[in-house]
């Protein structure tokens, strides 16, 4: 399977991965479409799943509880959000078109099933320069789940994420997540750079809204387009359970430097010349 895949545009499944089809262990990852009035219902069985609305509205049954989950858009506001350990199952109908992301790691039924609400959502600004992102903790340590973590980071036009470029595939003493990156961009018709790389491969991959790239070993550092506000939804599973899943993951060495240095040392420019004006 490639790494980059597209998203279909009808409703139904837009695009996803499973352990048997991503050629790892842990991590399944999905975003289902509903059309109005359209329903939807799941159980998990030897799995724990977080539930994200990423746009729409619907009615949602679970635990014996009913809700109304609803998103003006991943752009307009923080989610509420659904953990649902084995054994619980939800249901959900339509209100209008309702778009949803799920995602499922191998669990036990250690924890509960839980509403969690953005105010109980750490929200991070992380870097700085450039490098400037906003990171929500959607499920992190102290939010309790077995193997699942989960994100929504913001890199704003022009600025770069997921750096310094960091991993955690064993390599480096780091600890082994594999991982998901689904995007949104606004415009729609903007673009990211998604770069996969390690000490013998570098794949470069221009994602658009809609798209999912898998992270299977290595770094994997995110560019956004200048012009392009880029939206990603990050979920992680792997080795590390509960309270461990806080452990943090290993910077490439080349770059680590800069954790002190947001600035990165740019050089001065005009070259060789007064040059021209700076443009009003």
């Amino acid at each position: 399977m490639s790494p980059l895949q597209r998203s279909a545009p009808a409703p139904g499944l837009r695009v996803g991965t499973s352990p048997a089809q991503a050629g790892w262990e842990y991590l399944s990852f999905w975003v289902h479409a509903l059309a109005p009035g359209e329903s939807w219902q799941g159980r998990p069985r030897a799995q724990e799943w977080l539930l994200i609305p990423l746009r729409g509205a619907a009615g949602a049954k679970a635990g014996g509880i009913q809700r109304r989950l609803q998103r003006a858009g991943v752009f307009a506001e923080l989610p509420t959000v659904l953990y649902l350990p084995p054994g619980e199952e939800v249901e959900l109908q339509a209100l209008e078109a309702f778009e949803f992301a799920l995602g499922a790691a191998p669990a036990s039924g250690s924890y509960p099933l839980r509403w969690i609400a953005p105010g109980e959502m750490r929200v991070e600004l992380r870097g700085g320069a450039n490098a400037l992102r906003q990171v929500t903790h959607l499920l992190a340590p102290p939010l309790p789940a077995e193997r699942l973590i989960a994100y929504e980071v913001y890199t704003p036009s022009g600025n770069w994420s997921g750096w310094p470029p960091h991993r955690h595939d064993r390599k480096l003493a780091s600890p082994y997540l594999e991982e998901t990156y689904y995007y949104q961009i606004d415009p729609p018709t903007g673009a990211a750079i998604h770069h996969n790389y390690d000490e013998t491969a570098s794949e470069l991959f221009l994602v658009r809204s809609g798209d999912l790239v898998l992270v299977p070993g290595g770094y994997h550092p995110v560019a956004a387009q200048p012009g392009s506000n880029v939206y990603y939804l990050n979920l992680l599973a792997g080795e590390l359970q509960g309270e461990e899943r806080a452990r943090a993951p290993v910077d490439d060495p080349h770059w680590a430097w800069m954790r002190g240095e947001w600035g990165g040392r740019p050089q001065r420019l005009p070259i060789g010349g007064e040059g021209d004006a700076p443009a009003d």
